[in-house]
């Protein structure tokens, strides 16, 4: 039994997406206690035999920073109870805009993040959709980096006949060639300069706009500005449906609002990050866990994960 070789246990930033994935495997969750002192100190234990077991651990590192510290201590006990190897899997992993020095006396947090987990005794980490796909070189252990998007082409490839893809920034054109590539349409890119955090300016649209249905898409979307005024401006230029689709939905301060009163139509996002799903009927979710599972299970065989995906990200 795959049980018995290896086990998944999950800290308490998306317990509902660690649940999915060991059933997509056909195994239960490891038990685990989990406590927070009165001060909010966290304590883990795990409650079955790890040792020379490999093991799993599900968790986001999106704030609040205890998604994090969880992460660490959770690893510390593993190592400490003698697994054989430890995968962090991280669907989501946060202070990944952080990835470079953009200007004077800031930190590079991504590289602080990766070093953190490389020393708690992490062997080998699992994520998807890097904001930045060098992040994985900040990591001194291998990095399994899936993608979101052979999750959601399943749900796009009978969106529109006339559809064009659209990157929101120049960031982006990457992944929304290979979007448009897989879904055999056109490719407008947004120009846009950011003043300040959270705060996005459309300056000008690079492509044939009108008459089109349109796909924005993204690696996430945060308080929704950036893809709200990309809407918008799309249909200033003569657009007709918006669709948006992205991996992490950390939808933070007014995005919700924004999203119900904007122009786009549905917007297809993962579960990598938990969220209040009532909060707009615009968003369709879909789940991350068959992907997870069958990666984690081929990490225990030693086979390919990258043959998994046909999508060229070059």
């Amino acid at each position: 039994m795959l049980s018995n070789e290896f086990m998944v246990f999950a800290g308490t930033s998306n317990i509902p997406l660690a649940e999915k994935i060991v059933e997509s495997i056909g195994i239960e969750l490891g038990k685990l206690e989990l406590k927070r002192f009165s001060d909010g100190e966290i304590w883990v234990k795990y409650s079955e035999n790890i040792r020379g077991r490999e093991v799993f651990i599900v968790q986001s590192t999106n704030p609040p920073a205890d998604n994090l510290i969880e992460l660490l201590i959770m690893i510390d006990a593993a190592k400490r109870a003698s697994a054989k190897r430890i995968t962090a899997i991280i669907p989501y992993f946060g202070y990944a805009r952080q990835d470079r020095k953009d200007q004077p006396r800031v930190a590079i947090t991504a590289k602080l993040m990766a070093n953190l987990i490389t020393e708690a005794g992490a062997d080998r980490v699992m994520t998807m959709d890097l904001h930045a796909s060098q992040i994985q070189g900040f990591f001194d252990v291998p990095v399994d980096h899936l993608y979101g998007s052979s999750i959601l082409l399943n749900y796009l490839n009978n969106l529109s006949s006339n559809l064009a893809v659209v990157s929101p920034d120049v960031g982006g054109i990457k992944i929304a060639r290979a979007y448009a590539k897989m879904l055999h349409s056109g490719l407008i890119v947004i120009d846009k300069r950011r003043p300040k955090q959270n705060l996005a300016e459309v300056m000008n649209i690079i492509g044939e706009v009108e008459g089109k249905d349109i796909l924005l898409v993204d690696d996430l979307i945060d308080t929704a500005g950036t893809f709200v005024g990309a809407a918008k401006a799309l249909k200033n230029k003569g657009a007709n449906k918006i669709f948006g689709a992205v991996t992490h939905p950390i939808l933070s301060g007014p995005a919700f609002d924004r999203l119900n009163e904007g122009d786009i139509d549905k917007i297809f996002v993962t579960d990598t990050i938990s969220f209040n799903e009532s909060a707009s009927n615009r968003i369709i979710k879909i789940s991350a866990a068959p992907l997870f599972g069958e990666a984690i299970k081929r990490t225990f065989n030693n086979e390919s994960i990258s043959s998994l995906f046909n999508i060229d990200k070059g």
